[in-house]
C-alpha cells in the first residue's frame, strides 16, 4: 500500500505547475506567430496582383516573426540570383513577442489562485523560455523551406537572448522589482534608465522634426513606390513599424558616430561624407542632404547633452546622502549601463540590407555605445557631483531684525498740564530738599476779584508767588480791568467734602464757627 506523504504531494504539485509554465510559453509563441499570420494573410487576400498562394504567406509571416526577434533573413529570390541578408528588425514587431513573453513569466510566478502550487524564480525562467524556444525552433526549420530562410547563426544568439530577457523582466516584476541592495548600484539603475529613455524620447523628436521638414520629399517617396491602396496600406504599416527605428537613427546621429548609408558613406553632425546608397523610402526621405553640416545638424548635440544631465540629476539626488565617491561610482556605473543598451539598440535597429554597398546600414553599434558611455561620463558624471553639492549645501539661518518697541501713547493736553505741577513738586533741588511749591487753583474761580482789596496786593506776599502764572491762557480773552467780570456763585460742596475753607482762616476758627444748617446757624 502506497502512502502518500506531504513532500510527495508538494514534489507533484510543483512538477505539475512546471509543465503548466512550459506549456503557457509555447502558446504565448504561438499566439505571436498567429497575429503575424492573420496580418499577412490579410494583405495577401487584399493584393491585386499575389505573387504566391497561401503557403508563402505563411512562410513570409514566419520570417517576420523571426525577425522580430533579431534574427537575420536571407532572400534567395533576387535578381543577381546571390543571396542577400536581411537584418533590420521593425523595432514595433518585436514589441508584441516581447510583451508576450514578458506578461506569461510574470502571471505564471504570481498566479491569481494564491492557494495552487507554482514553481520557483528559476524554475519560472527555466520553463516559460523552455516552452517558447521549442516552438520557436519548430518555425526556423518550416521557414527553412520558404523565400525567407532564417540564418541558423543569429538564431541561435538573438532568439534564446530576447526570449530570456523578456522573461527574466516578468520574474522580476512578480517579485516586487527589487533593486540591488546597495544604493550605489541602485541609483546607477535608476540613472541609465532615465538617460535612457530621455536620449529615446529626443531622437523621436529630432527624427519627427526631420520628417515634418522633408515632408515633400517623403510624400513623394511614398506615392512613388506603392500605387494601389492595397500597397499604400502595407507600406503604410511597415513605416509606422520602423518608426522606433527612426527615433534611435536620430540619437545614433546625435550622439556624433552617425549612422552608415552604406559602406563608404556615414552622416554625421558634421557632415555626410561618402556616396550614400539610399533607397526610395518615405523614412530616408528625412536623411540630412550632402556637404558640411550647419547649425540644424548641429543642433542634434543636444539630445544627448540633455540625456547626460538627466542621467547625472538621478544618480545625484538617489547618493545625496553618501560619500561624493559613492556618487561618483553610481555614475560611472549609470554611464556603463546606458551605453550598454545603446549598443544593444543601435545593433537592432541597424543592418544590413542587402549585400555589396548595402551590407552596413544604419548605426554601429559598437560606436553607438561608446559615444553614450562617453557622454556620460564628461557630463553626467560633474552634473551629479555638482547635485551631490548642491542638494548638501547647509542654507545660512536669516537673523530677523528686532521689533522696534512700541511708541508709548501720547496723553491728552489736560493730562500733560495736570502732571507738569506735579513733576516740579517732586523734582529735588541740587544739594538740598526745597519745599513743594504751593498748588494754585487756574479755574476762573480763582481770578475773580483779581483787582478787588484782597487781590493781587494780597497774593504778592505768598512766597513763591509768579505772577505768570495767573495770566489767562489768551489775552485776546482776558477780562480788561475796567469791567470786571461777574462773579459766578460757587458750586455746591459735595457731601463726603468739607466746603473749602477762606483764605487767612486757620483750622480752629473754622471748628468755632457754628455749622450752618439748612434752617439758618444755630
Amino acid at each position: 500500500m502506497t502512502h502518500l506523504t506531504e513532500h510527495s504531494l508538494v514534489q507533484g504539485g510543483r512538477s505539475a505547475a512546471f509543465a503548466t509554465a512550459c506549456v503557457r510559453g509555447g502558446v504565448a509563441a504561438g499566439l505571436g506567430v498567429g497575429a503575424l499570420a492573420v496580418l499577412v494573410i490579410v494583405a495577401w487576400i487584399s493584393s491585386p496582383f499575389p505573387d504566391s498562394g497561401a503557403g508563402g504567406a505563411l512562410h513570409l509571416a514566419a520570417g517576420l516573426w523571426l525577425l522580430a526577434h533579431g534574427v537575420e533573413l536571407v532572400r534567395t529570390d533576387t535578381l543577381g540570383g546571390l543571396p542577400a541578408p536581411l537584418g533590420i528588425v521593425p523595432l514595433l514587431t518585436a514589441a508584441l513577442p516581447v510583451w508576450l513573453v514578458f506578461r506569461t513569466a510574470r502571471s505564471t510566478l504570481d498566479p491569481a489562485d494564491e492557494t495552487g502550487p507554482r514553481p520557483s524564480p528559476a524554475g519560472t525562467l527555466g520553463a516559460v523560455s523552455g516552452g517558447y524556444l521549442l516552438v520557436a525552433a519548430v518555425i526556423v526549420v518550416y521557414s527553412e523551406s520558404g523565400p525567407l530562410p532564417a540564418d541558423l547563426v543569429t538564431a541561435g544568439l538573438w532568439l534564446p537572448g530576447v526570449v530570456l530577457g523578456a522573461a527574466g523582466a516578468g520574474v522580476w516584476t512578480a517579485l516586487g522589482r527589487p533593486l540591488p541592495g546597495r544604493e550605489e548600484a541602485a541609483a546607477a539603475l535608476r540613472g541609465a534608465a532615465a538617460g535612457l529613455v530621455t536620449l529615446l524620447a529626443g531622437g523621436a523628436v529630432l527624427a519627427g522634426t526631420a520628417l515634418v521638414w522633408h515632408a515633400g520629399a517623403a510624400r513623394a517617396s511614398y506615392e512613388g513606390i506603392a500605387g494601389e491602396w492595397s500597397g499604400r496600406v502595407a507600406l503604410a504599416l511597415l513605416v509606422l513599424a520602423l518608426l522606433p527605428n527612426a527615433a534611435v537613427w536620430a540619437a545614433a546621429y546625435g550622439l556624433g558616430p552617425g549612422v552608415a548609408l552604406g559602406t563608404g558613406a556615414l552622416a554625421t553632425p558634421l557632415g555626410l561624407v561618402g556616396d550614400p546608397a539610399v533607397p526610395p523610402f518615405p523614412l530616408l526621405a528625412a536623411l540630412p542632404p550632402e556637404g558640411r553640416g550647419g547649425w540644424p545638424q548641429w543642433a542634434a548635440a543636444a539630445v544627448p547633452l540633455v540625456a547626460a544631465v538627466v542621467l547625472g540629476r538621478s544618480v545625484g539626488r538617489a547618493t545625496g546622502t553618501g560619500r561624493a565617491r559613492e556618487t561618483a561610482l553610481a555614475a560611472l556605473g549609470a554611464a556603463w549601463a546606458s551605453g550598454a543598451a545603446v549598443a544593444v539598440l543601435a545593433g537592432a535597429a541597424g543592418g544590413p540590407l542587402g549585400s555589396g554597398r548595402l551590407l552596413a546600414f544604419g548605426p554601429v553599434w559598437w560606436q553607438a555605445g561608446a559615444a553614450a558611455v562617453l557622454w556620460g561620463v564628461t557630463v553626467g558624471l560633474p552634473t551629479a557631483l555638482a547635485v551631490r553639492a548642491w542638494g548638501r549645501r547647509v542654507p545660512r539661518p536669516k537673523h530677523p531684525k528686532p521689533p522696534k518697541p512700541p511708541k508709548p501713547p501720547k496723553q491728552p493736553k489736560a493730562a500733560r498740564t495736570a502732571e507738569a505741577p506735579a513733576l516740579a513738586a517732586t523734582a529735588p533741588a541740587p544739594g538740598a530738599a526745597a519745599p513743594a511749591p504751593p498748588v494754585f487753583d487756574f479755574s476762573l474761580n480763582g481770578l475773580d476779584g483779581l483787582n478787588g482789596p484782597s487781590g493781587l496786593a494780597d497774593l504778592d506776599d505768598d512766597e513763591g508767588y509768579v505772577p505768570y502764572d495767573y495770566l489767562p491762557a489768551s489775552w485776546e480773552t482776558a477780562p480788561t480791568p475796567s469791567t470786571p467780570p461777574a462773579p459766578r456763585p460757587a458750586p455746591a460742596p459735595r457731601p463726603d467734602t468739607e466746603p473749602p475753607r477762606p483764605s487767612g482762616t486757620t483750622g480752629a476758627e473754622r471748628e468755632a464757627t457754628p455749622k450752618d444748617t439748612p434752617l439758618g446757624p444755630v
